[in-house]
């Protein structure tokens, strides 16, 4: 498994040293060992968090599993490859960015402007074998990633999450409702079809911008292309 950030390292470095970390590894070289293909490549199962460095997190966007398709998961929530089709969810969240920013759908689905600019963008989960849905849950990742939100709400300094559907809304809020925290929490119905009648009209991409506007942070630009 590759190795975090610096910053994020530094920033988990108690965390990282726990048992189930340990755990974790040895579930996945046994994955490697046993011909189990898993995505994202393991040179990405990190990459929200070197996009990301811990103190450039302005905005965390919460995803709950890579996908599950070739060359599709990248290590960025929601985000896929230039070369692969568009899946559902993220057509339904250019949709709303549309009628929400004016900003027209791009021909692509890779969201890595957004963590550029300070958008984590996190799964619940890092991994996920080939075609099987939820295959790594309850192997040590949501231990891990809860302490990530864990850490990020410790801050001062004030985050807005977004958290669209109940995975994302029940993970985040159970930490978030433990703690005084100056957070924003924006949610919302989850952007898959099975859903998106809820999620359409959230305006999440222009509430984002009006709040860290009014932190006197840089708004977000999520045109794609930047």
């Amino acid at each position: 498994m590759m190795k975090m950030e610096k910053s994020w390292h530094e920033a988990l470095k108690e965390e990282l040293k726990k048992p189930y970390i340990l755990e974790l590894k040895e579930f996945l070289e046994n994955e490697k060992e046993s011909g189990q293909i898993f995505f994202p490549p393991e040179e990405l199962v990190f990459n929200a968090f070197r996009q990301t460095p811990y103190d450039k997190v302005k905005v965390v966007l919460m995803g709950q599993d890579p996908y599950h398709g070739l060359k599709q998961a990248e290590g960025l929530c929601f985000s896929v490859g230039k070369e692969i089709s568009l899946p559902p969810s993220l057509r339904n969240i250019y949709k709303e960015m549309e009628a929400d920013l004016n900003i027209p759908p791009a021909s692509h689905g890779c969201l890595i402007n957004w963590a550029k600019q300070g958008v984590l963008m996190l799964n619940a989960t890092l991994t996920v074998r080939k075609g099987e849905p939820k295959s790594h849950f309850g192997k040590g990742w949501e231990t891990f990633t809860d302490a990530v939100i864990r850490r990020l709400c410790t801050r001062t300094d004030p985050l807005v999450f977004i958290l669209w559907g109940r995975s994302a809304k029940d993970k985040c809020e159970n930490i978030l409702n433990t703690m005084n925290h100056p957070h924003a929490i924006l949610t919302a119905a989850h952007p898959s079809p099975f859903s998106a009648t809820q999620f359409f009209g959230c305006r999440h991409f222009s509430k984002t911008n009006a709040i860290l506007k009014e932190w006197g942070k840089p708004p977000v630009d999520w045109s794609v292309d930047g």
